[in-house]
């Protein structure tokens, strides 16, 4: 999802069109005379804006502008708003066009002719506002006049409007509340199939449960038009947006009052109704809404953006623990409560076991202490992995239990950028000459946000920042920039943080040799060669070293871009596990991980990978977790796992810097707590999470493609506690207003809370 190490918007952008061509299967008609298609030429205009190869770059956007133009503004004529997923075939021509009038623009502006760069921006805004881009990364669409409009502002010295002030927020006002504070089913009817495919719930007298539920939960669906509020909201107006318009918005009681009477499956409209309470911090009614779509309607099937299916259940079952094990004051439990997704042959099945919702009894936490014998062990004399008698795994570093703590480090100074080559080696840069990096060494904390180092806030660097927050692992890879080992010597020696060394497999084209156009293909032998060289002298170049805790393969190549293990997973798998099968032979004292990206292919890993140790995975579900990713990998795989990406911006349009800070902090402990309720001493987990890496370490400014200032600009929904992805936002530590960067820290109320569980004891 997000690449740790690159993330370069432009490189992103480069591929686009090829990785939506993958996905589709389609292919542009018009060809140019040389050969080259209109896809083909626009990436090669990415690559000479790249390399600042300017002249050839005015010769490609002239071919195709010469080639393409008339009918660009012909496709272009036919819209008055953004096309659909599945109309987007119809306007390629006119989204290539645009792309290289960006390109251009673009160029212009990195050489410092702002008037004419934004006389092109605002042209390009003028005559193509519905064009839009694939970004792979995000997996949605960029809108290119958005775009192009921020780098206006750029230009222009238009700082956007980071929030700081709370957006009102309303919340929904209950008439009829219902009788019971938590429903006990059996008393309102007979279950029949519990546990199996044939589960079924009988209303004995749904007007007797209606009463219990109270409004707006199943099945009364008839008292919230009834409540006083709901006239007086319709008459301001407010439910004059789309139900789904409202689910990221503030106003919560419109949301409830739009999704309650929603012309929308009976199972999806529960599921959204409890979202709502939740976010309104209601969380008795949040409860009620997520079990009643387990009990009633536990096969409901919905449909992401990507057409994929997704069972809103399934996803409420986790909600229910979730809630229930942030908020103890509740004084609830919930047994029993699963539903499995497994296949049948071709069909899929739903398994369901409703479960049971205990009041009165204060959540309890056990450890299991007797794990059984060890019955497998993965690994060697430095890293090791092992399972119990019960199926449960556990990790040793030097013999001592090891549980991954880890981050994502990559402190970007602002102004520094991927996209015009300006990102500079972190290990490597030294602005005040002293011999020692900067951020590593030279950070200190801005206590009183003031944006300034007064005489009481000592250096302190971020390797002491990491160790007091209780970080034990740091997530590397060996490209592009080559590691210095003094600098990871002294990080694991001094401050006991180790390193996750990866190679990224051929993912956007690194190591295979092949161009970022067509991409890595993991069946041509020329490329392999060139990868397994490149992990050969990874792993040859550092296996003696002690802060390598693991070997990482990977970036959830299974997804694409510049590479075609999502086209070909099967031959993906196959090759990386001939090179974990190399890497054993050269240092068999580590276990080798993959990282996928979430549960992609991963009965094709289970097939193809059996020599690699760990299935990890760049995960990123809501606050509640990793859902049934556990259960999945434990009875499709039988091996260790940690989640390699999660977490969620420090930002969110609808509330403050401050709020928006809190609900970080709540979603990556949210998502931690489920990392440990699912490690081996938990007795009601899955037993195989050996840990997770937190993304990640700072904001990056560049990301948003304004590498002069935070973006606060997104048009990219996600599940998150804002309900957008701000990419710019995802460091538990922030930069201030960027002007003392490299070296000024904010700390976020998550990397407290980290600091507090983090160090709590147990494992490392």
């Amino acid at each position: 999802m997000i690449n740790p190490n690159c993330g370069s918007k432009k490189f992103i952008v480069m591929v686009a069109i090829v990785f939506l061509l993958f996905l589709t299967g389609s292919l542009f008609a018009e060809i140019a005379p040389s050969g080259a298609s209109a896809q083909q030429l626009v990436s090669q205009a990415w690559v000479e804006s790249g390399h600042s190869d300017y002249k050839n770059l005015n010769e490609t956007i002239n071919n195709i502008l010469n080639q393409y133009e008339v009918k660009a503004k012909e496709q272009g004529l036919t819209l008055q708003r953004f096309p659909s997923l599945d109309q987007y075939n119809n306007y390629e021509i006119m989204n290539v066009v645009a792309t290289a009038y960006f390109i251009r623009a673009e160029a212009l502006m990195h050489q410092g002719k702002n008037d004419q760069a934004i006389a092109a921006f605002k042209d390009l805004i003028k005559n193509y506002p519905y064009a839009q881009a694939w970004d792979p990364s995000r997996g949605a669409f960029w809108k290119i006049a958005d775009k192009s409009q921020i780098s206006i502002d750029v230009m222009m010295g238009i700082e956007e409007n980071v929030s700081e002030n709370k957006i009102l927020k309303t919340i929904p006002n209950i008439f009829t509340p219902g009788k019971d504070k938590i429903i006990d089913y059996s008393k309102y009817g007979t279950f029949s199939g519990i546990g199996t495919k044939d589960f079924k719930f009988h209303v004995a007298n749904p007007n007797i449960l209606s009463k219990a539920v109270g409004e707006g939960i199943y099945p009364n669906t008839g008292d919230v038009f009834k409540n006083p509020r709901y006239a007086q909201v319709f008459k301001e107006g407010r439910l004059k947006a789309s139900h789904w318009d409202l689910v990221n918005k503030a106003d919560l009681e419109a949301a409830y009052f739009r999704w309650a009477s929603a012309p929308e499956d009976p199972g999806v409209k529960l599921f959204y109704l409890g979202f709502i309470f939740e976010k309104a911090k209601m969380y008795v009614e949040a409860i009620k809404a997520y079990h009643a779509l387990i009990v009633h309607f536990p096969k409901t099937v919905s449909w992401t953006y990507w057409n994929t299916k997704w069972y809103p259940a399934q996803v409420a079952v986790f909600k229910l623990k979730y809630i229930i094990r942030m908020h103890p004051e509740l004084k609830l439990q919930y047994e029993g409560g699963k539903i499995e997704i497994i296949k049948e042959g071709s069909k899929t099945v739903v398994i369901t076991n409703p479960g049971i919702i205990r009041a009165g009894i204060a959540p309890r936490k056990t450890i299991l202490k007797d794990l059984g014998e060890p019955v497998r062990i993965l690994g060697g004399k430095k890293t090791q992995l092992v399972q119990y008698a019960n199926g449960h795994w556990k990790m040793f570093v030097d013999g001592k239990p090891f549980m991954i703590k880890g981050i994502t480090y990559m402190p970007t100074k602002v102004g520094e950028s991927p996209d015009n080559g300006s990102l500079v080696n972190w290990m490597e840069e030294d602005s005040t000459h002293d011999g020692l990096p900067d951020a590593p060494y030279k950070s200190y904390v801005d206590k009183n946000d003031h944006n300034k180092e007064h005489p009481n806030e000592v250096v302190v660097g971020d390797f002491q920042l990491l160790k007091e927050m209780g970080v034990n692992a740091l997530r590397l890879y060996h490209q592009p920039f080559k590691p210095v080992k003094a600098v990871l010597r002294d990080l694991y020696k001094r401050y006991g943080i180790g390193v996750l060394m990866g190679d990224y497999l051929g993912k956007y084209a690194t190591g295979s040799g092949a161009e970022w156009a067509t991409g890595t293909d993991y069946n041509n032998s020329v490329q392999q060669d060139k990868m397994m060289k490149s992990v050969e002298e990874m792993v040859k170049e550092h296996k003696d070293e002690p802060y390598v805790l693991l070997w990482v393969l990977g970036n959830e190549n299974n997804y694409g871009v510049a590479c075609n293990a999502n086209t070909d997973p099967d031959a993906f798998y196959k090759f990386a596990n001939k090179v974990a099968k190399r890497i054993k032979e050269i240092d068999p004292s580590r276990p080798v991980a993959l990282v996928n990206g979430d549960e992609l292919y991963i009965e094709k890993f289970a097939a193809d990978a059996t020599d690699i140790d760990i299935f990890s995975a760049n995960v990123y579900r809501g606050d509640y977790g990793f859902g049934s990713f556990w259960e999945d990998v434990r009875r499709v795989i039988n091996k260790p796992s940690y989640i390699t990406e999660y977490g969620a911006p420090g930002y969110s349009n609808q509330e403050s810097i401050e709020q928006a800070e809190e609900g970080q902090a709540l979603y990556d402990k949210g998502n931690w707590l489920d990392i440990l309720g699912n490690s081996a001493e938990d007795p009601d987990g899955e037993g195989d999470a050996i840990g997770g890496v937190a993304f990640e370490w700072i904001d990056e400014w560049y990301k948003g493609y304004t590498p002069s200032f935070h973006s606060a600009k997104t048009d990219v929904t996600g599940p998150f506690p804002g309900g957008y992805y701000f990419e710019e936002w995802f460091g538990i530590t922030g930069q201030g207003d960027g002007k003392h960067s490299p070296f000024l820290r904010h700390l976020k109320k998550a990397y407290f809370m980290y600091k507090e569980l983090w160090n709590q004891g147990g494992a490392q």
